[in-house]
C-alpha cells in the first residue's frame, strides 16, 4: 500500500474495466520522473524512475506489461479531462487481453 502524507495507508485507484489500466513513465522538460494512465485520470511526478515504476505497477495490479517507457519528454496533464482510449492505447489493450 502506498503511505499518504498523514501516514494512512491508500489503496490503489479503483476503476471498473476489466483490463489493466496502461501507465506511461517518461521525464518531464524539468527532467522530473512523469507516471500517468492512459485516460488522463491518474499518474503523478516522482523523485525517480524506481519510484514511478512502483507507482505504476501498484497501480495497474502488479502487470509489467502494462507499464510504457516514453522516449523523450512526457508532461503531465492535470487539466485533461477523462477521454476514450487512443487508436494505439486501443492495440495495447487487446494485446495485453491476448497475453493474459
Amino acid at each position: 500500500m502506498l503511505q499518504s502524507k498523514s501516514g494512512q495507508s491508500e489503496p490503489p485507484s479503483t476503476r471498473t474495466a476489466s483490463l489493466p489500466r496502461l501507465f506511461r513513465i517518461g521525464r518531464d522538460s524539468h527532467g522530473n520522473w512523469v507516471v500517468q494512465d492512459q485516460e488522463g485520470l491518474c499518474g503523478g511526478l516522482f523523485v525517480d524512475r524506481a519510484e514511478a515504476v512502483k507507482f505504476a505497477m501498484f497501480e495497474n495490479g502488479n502487470r509489467p506489461q502494462a507499464v510504457i517507457m516514453v522516449p523523450g519528454i512526457l508532461e503531465l496533464d492535470m487539466n485533461a479531462k477523462p477521454h476514450t482510449i487512443h487508436q494505439a492505447d486501443h492495440r495495447a489493450s487487446a494485446m495485453l487481453a491476448r497475453v493474459a
